[in-house]
């Protein structure tokens, strides 16, 4: 056995045990703890009628339901983690706020828990959350509960501590910090905690935080959370008159500015590496907390993606290589896929991530032909695992160059050299206007491969194939449009689907499909239209 593994386990062995248990349990935290981001009145209202929804997947959430492990794992973590607590809140009844007195008192009584409700994460997840919305619906309750309940926060956070490091080198790292800090903040006699978060912190931001101030994971949403969860760490230490380390206040700057390279003209996120849209009133006042005004930069290096911004038009590129193993839970087969937004409305999509649905759509939504990019064979450019990749691109090159408010990008990867011998390569122009948009996809091989182009287009997108069938017309909401040509390639307009939102909506896509005997060469162009 590992030996780190084992004196983990034994901390937490020992921290669990009822002797060391013993003493005063504080009847209410010392300092509050404000959870400072909206909820979802929508989602609160599910709640009430016995459901939860995470990512645009839901499962049943009810007194005596904790022994239920039906659900996917991600929808389980959120169930215990008690995150969910803010959707009651925003709804805001009586009936909101008995329904969460209700869970809790129901969860702390539970029988016996899964293994999953004490991993450092979910745990951390937890006691932020009880502390966080302590005054909405533990404050006015009776002293039995608030003794239960806090009698149950100071066992979880010693579980906690003697938990660190967390065994996951990904975002949920900080997760397990924060909910740490929140404890140590609202139990001051408990000095201990505070000194073993600090402990750990520094080295979870010198292996998440890039130096371009993308998230290792590559996810816009890990991005966002990991941000949140830095600037309620950040919040938390001033509370607690505790000196943060240098590194937190360089990373959140950091990542503010990277957030703002990933970011489309509505105020959303990009979809890549399972991240959805967000509500754009969520992500400015993210970045409003973070205290750092900024342009978004065209290129995040470290981070692999590009930003190509004209007049109303911006396209966002992955052009980076997969994250490494222990960092690519999310990760997608979409290398140099690309996105793009006009003013408010998405033109050109990826299909978006599913973290919490089932593994059948999950991996859907993961491989290649959900993404706007080019694919070898119906083969994904990276081997899908349960929990990150397999086979993927180790060479990604990219080239750019601007002038006059015009801008090229040339990228190439390799995703397809071991199993095909193949090489795909994507050279991107945008017209100083932003109202053209050429590009050139090309399959070097020795061996021709069947290949197709994908444009998956937002539902709000209608299209309608001219009748020449060289051609796709595209209307936006706002009126605007846009013709999408190809030469090449026969091109068709099918069915595609769009997770990036709330609930899955029906879309199109236009593929452009290679010919067997033609060149491995298609060249394409979005140009506006009038």
């Amino acid at each position: 056995m590992d030996p780190r593994r084992w004196l983990r386990d034994a901390r937490r062995a020992i921290a669990r045990m009822p002797s060391l248990r013993m003493g005063r349990v504080p009847d209410a935290p010392a300092l509050p703890v404000r959870d400072p981001w909206p909820g979802d009145p929508a989602r609160g209202a599910r709640l009430l009628k016995g459901e939860i929804e995470v990512a645009g997947s839901a499962q049943r959430l009810r007194p005596g339901g904790w022994g239920d492990t039906s659900g996917t794992t991600a929808l389980r973590a959120a169930a215990h983690g008690f995150v969910w607590l803010r959707d009651l809140r925003a709804l805001g009844t009586d009936a909101a706020r008995l329904r969460a007195r209700a869970l809790v008192a129901d969860w702390i009584a539970a029988p016996q828990l899964e293994t999953l409700a004490r991993r450092p994460d979910v745990a951390g997840a937890r006691i932020a959350a009880w502390l966080g919305h302590y005054d909405f619906f533990a404050a006015s309750a009776d002293d039995l509960f608030r003794q239960r309940m806090m009698a149950r926060l100071v066992g979880d956070a010693r579980a906690l501590a003697a938990a660190l490091p967390a065994e996951e080198l990904d975002a949920r790292a900080l997760t397990a910090l924060k909910g740490l800090i929140a404890a140590a903040v609202a139990l001051p006699e408990h000095a201990a905690f505070l000194t073993r978060a600090l402990r750990f912190l520094p080295q979870e931001i010198g292996r998440q935080v890039l130096p371009d101030g993308c998230h290792a994971e590559r996810s816009p949403g890990v991005h966002l959370a990991a941000l949140q969860d830095l600037t309620e760490i950040r919040a938390l230490l001033q509370v607690a008159q505790a000196q943060p380390p240098p590194s937190v206040a360089g990373a959140v700057e950091r990542m503010a500015l990277a957030l703002r390279s990933l970011r489309h003209g509505d105020g959303g996120l990009a979809l890549f590496n399972g991240a959805k849209e967000e509500s754009p009133a969520l992500v400015d006042l993210v970045l409003a907390q973070t205290g750092r005004p900024g342009r978004a930069p065209s290129m995040l290096t470290e981070g692999g993606f590009n930003r190509l911004q004209a007049g109303r038009s911006v396209v966002v590129i992955d052009c980076g290589p997969p994250a490494p193993p222990g960092l690519d839970r999310h990760a997608h087969a979409g290398t140099l896929s690309f996105e793009m937004s006009v003013g408010r409305d998405r033109l050109v999509v990826n299909c978006g991530g599913a973290p919490a649905a089932p593994a059948e759509w999950r991996d859907a939504a993961r491989a290649t032909a959900a993404h706007s990019t080019l694919i070898v064979a119906d083969t994904s450019s990276s081997e899908l695992h349960p929990d990150g990749l397999g086979r993927r691109p180790e060479k990604v090159e990219v080239q750019r160059q601007e002038a006059n408010g015009a801008h090229w990008l040339e990228a190439s990867h390799d995703g397809w050299k071991k199993v095909f011998g193949a090489i795909h390569r994507r050279r991107l122009y945008m017209a100083e206007s932003g109202e053209d948009v050429r590009g050139e996809d090309a399959v070097e091989a020795e061996t021709p491969q069947p290949y197709a182009v994908r444009f998956h287009l937002h539902p709000n997108v209608n299209a309608s194939l001219q009748q020449d069938g060289e051609a796709v017309l595209l209307r936006l909401p706002g009126g605007g449009g846009w013709r999408l040509r190809a030469e090449g390639a026969r091109m068709t307009l099918e069915e595609s689907i769009y997770l990036g939102g709330a609930e899955p909506r029906r879309c199109e896509q236009v593929v452009l499909t290679g010919y067997p005997d033609g060149p491995q060469q298609v060249k394409w162009a979005i140009t506006k239209v009038g």
